[in-house]
């Protein structure tokens, strides 16, 4: 697949001022600060897409993005939100959780962890929350260009004992970069796989 538009639709604050279910909708989320918008900005080509900041936690609301005018990227808020009140966090957990129970048109879902650092709780929680309620999704390792060959392959290996435990299939991690954009083709890929299973609306 070779993205070749990108343009902003929406940003929803609730699940029924987003974008009617017409076209198949893929959908990026990850603990705060984990390189979410900078991957999608490298993914789509476009460098300001997605709105970057140093600060953990700064997307709030759902952000839709028409790609090629036949599928949506769906920027997620960050889950783990350091740093602010119990009441947004809150609000915040309601707005993701139901998302991902309400949007029938969600094909597939890309799950971010930092590639640096051990298995978070929140993740691991994230990751089966998903599996219990069978929601599709692929492991994306930000910021592998950072680590050693022989540590990323570690720190994957032990992401991927995680998910057999609990997911029969727990299919490939993919590391990212968006310095030599790797796991750009493979992400691409399988976007496209999905879109070519998906029956024309």
């Amino acid at each position: 697949m070779v993205i070749t538009t990108a343009e902003f639709i929406s940003s929803s604050p609730n699940i029924s001022s987003c974008p009617q279910l017409r076209l198949p909708e893929f959908a990026f989320i990850g603990r705060s600060n984990v390189g979410k918008s900078s991957l999608i900005n490298m993914l789509t080509n476009r460098k300001g897409l997605a709105k970057v900041s140093q600060t953990p936690g700064k997307t709030r609301l759902i952000n839709h993005f028409k790609i090629n005018s036949t599928w949506y990227l769906v920027d997620l808020p960050g889950y783990g939100f350091a740093r602010i009140p119990k009441t947004e966090k809150l609000k915040l957990e309601k707005l993701i959780y139901s998302y991902f129970l309400k949007r029938t048109n969600l094909e597939h879902t890309f799950l971010l962890v930092d590639s640096r650092l051990d298995p978070q709780s929140n993740d691991v929680t994230f990751m089966t929350w998903l599996e219990l309620h069978h929601i599709k999704f692929s492991l994306l390792f930000t910021k592998s260009d950072k680590l050693s060959k022989t540590r990323l392959e570690k720190n994957m290996n032990h992401y991927h004992q995680i998910l057999t435990e609990f997911k029969p299939n727990p299919g490939e991690i993919i590391p990212t970069s968006i310095v030599s954009h790797s796991g750009k083709e493979k992400i691409l890929q399988t976007i496209d796989h999905f879109l070519s299973t998906t029956p024309v609306q």
